[in-house]
């Protein structure tokens, strides 16, 4: 067995975590620019609601005070 061959088969393994780190940081990457896209749309919802004005939800005894006018 040549020096070489030693240092290439103990190479393999630290190339696969590394890539493995690559693909984990790429797959992060992309999980929080999916969940930034998930927050911008929310807030959009969230300034369409803060844009209508809140009525209220009538009451059964509002209904009976109209009711006796």
């Amino acid at each position: 067995m040549d020096i070489n061959d030693s240092e290439a088969e103990s190479a393999g393994p630290i190339e696969l975590v590394t890539d493995l780190s690559e693909i984990a940081a790429q797959c992060a990457a992309s999980d929080l620019l999916a969940f930034a896209a998930q927050l911008a749309g929310l807030a959009e919802d969230l300034k369409a609601l803060a844009a209508t004005p809140i009525e209220p939800i009538p009451t059964a005894s509002d209904q009976l005070e109209a009711s006796s006018e």
